[in-house]
């Protein structure tokens, strides 16, 4: 995160902004070729063995095949991801959000050749990979993203249905699990390397320091505190940014920032945002 952070610094004035419209884009596109030639979706596949041969287009050019079919269902996920996309890159920020993007799509590119190289070793010649990288998997990793950042948020699955974000996460990890185990490895390492950017997101935004003795012996001090105080209007949360407390919202969550110096708590719309204190 500490890189990160550098690198945001010094070139997160390049990020692209609203990268998610640029996703749905790129879906749009790729339906529309498929309704007017669908043959040429097989010129468009990642396959290291025929970019290797000099179809260096299909480096970039698989991004333009959309993760499914397109029907109503189709349509109201692409507005579901735009509006979770879009939170995201608010909460994180325009450079962290591209990272995680265009994280997923570097891995799922390094992958495919990775798996070219390995099967060519063993099959001593080259092996078509059939298309079985695309972007399914990193649009899977917009959801989880969000799903990690607000679990607690409440949405209406198949728009009747309320359920927490946290549990719609888990039954796509099981999914994606299930999917792995019973696929061959050729899917295995898809599924592996379109979700890195998520595995790297999780443990890297883990506050590990919060198991350091002194992390434990603050938050028991702070937990005691708050016990002895009296009951009544004293909220146990409070934004250091906005001042929103847990009685201003059920779906409201609050993390405290280990790299700020003090005991500063922040909700989930500034805990990425705020500036650091020293």
């Amino acid at each position: 995160m500490n890189f990160l952070n550098k690198m945001e610094r010094k070139v997160g004035r390049h990020a692209l902004p609203n990268l998610t419209i640029y996703i749905i884009i790129t879906y749009a596109a790729g339906y529309l070729l498929y309704a007017i030639a669908p043959g040429m979706l097989g010129y468009l596949t990642l396959e290291p063995a025929l970019i290797l041969r000099g179809q260096v287009w299909r480096i970039v050019s698989w991004l333009l095949i959309p993760p499914g079919t397109l029907d109503l269902f189709t349509i109201i996920t692409l507005f579901f991801y735009y509006s979770i996309g879009t939170t995201l890159e608010r909460t994180w920020g325009t450079f962290r959000y591209n990272v995680y993007i265009f994280g997923g799509i570097i891995m799922t590119v390094v992958g495919a050749f990775v798996l070219h190289f390995i099967l060519y070793f063993i099959y001593q010649g080259n092996v078509s990979l059939g298309g079985s990288f695309s972007t399914y998997y990193i649009s899977m990793s917009i959801f989880l993203g969000f799903a990690a950042t607000y679990p607690n948020m409440q949405v209406l699955f198949m728009m009747i249905i309320p359920l927490k974000v946290k549990w719609l996460g888990a039954a796509y990890a099981i999914m994606i699990i299930w999917q792995a185990l019973t696929s061959n490895w050729v899917t295995r390492v898809a599924i592996i390397c379109s979700l890195m950017n998520f595995i790297i997101f999780f443990f890297s935004t883990r506050n590990m320091s919060r198991y350091n003795p002194k992390e434990v012996k603050r938050r028991q001090t702070f937990k005691k505190a708050v016990h002895q105080s009296q009951a009544g209007n004293i909220t146990k949360h409070k934004c250091a940014i906005c001042g929103r407390t847990e009685k201003d919202g059920e779906h409201l969550e609050f993390r405290f920032c280990s790299k700020c110096n003090g005991n500063y708590e922040y909700c989930q719309d500034h805990l990425f945002t705020h500036t650091h204190v020293k």
